[in-house]
């Protein structure tokens, strides 16, 4: 089974939410998720201040096997994106809780947070698939 790590929040399409020290709260996408798309080739980054609603399309991974969108897990506004994935994509597959961070977001609604799924909830998500 993948890596699930016990202090970030999930939800069911496979992205990760960690709330960090300044309030903001940083997203990518799940050890899971990059198994399953393989080497990941592009990343297309949202725009920094773009606004997305919950659930909303912000960003696409594409592989060498298929594209993935990117969701939003919270309402809010993009407040930095990793350039780094610009010129190395692969960091997503070398390191997706860590170098391979996606956008970071300032939520409209921290209450948002609380409702994603937690670690153990996450792991039983996997288990069903």
């Amino acid at each position: 089974m993948s890596y699930v790590p016990d202090e970030l929040k999930y939800t069911s399409s496979h992205e990760w939410v960690q709330k960090t020290d300044n309030g903001t709260y940083r997203v990518g996408i799940t050890e899971h998720a990059q198994e399953q798309l393989g080497d990941i080739v592009f990343v297309e980054l949202p725009e920094t201040d773009a606004s997305y609603a919950e659930g909303d399309e912000a960003g696409v991974v594409e592989s060498v096997k298929t594209a993935s969108d990117i969701y939003a897990p919270l309402s809010g506004t993009v407040v930095a994106v990793n350039e780094a994935l610009e010129e190395t994509p692969e960091l997503i597959n070398e390191s997706p809780y860590d170098d391979g961070w996606i956008f970071e977001l300032q939520a409209e609604n921290d209450a948002e947070y609380d409702n994603l799924l937690s670690a153990d909830e996450y792991r039983a998500l996997l288990a069903d698939e």
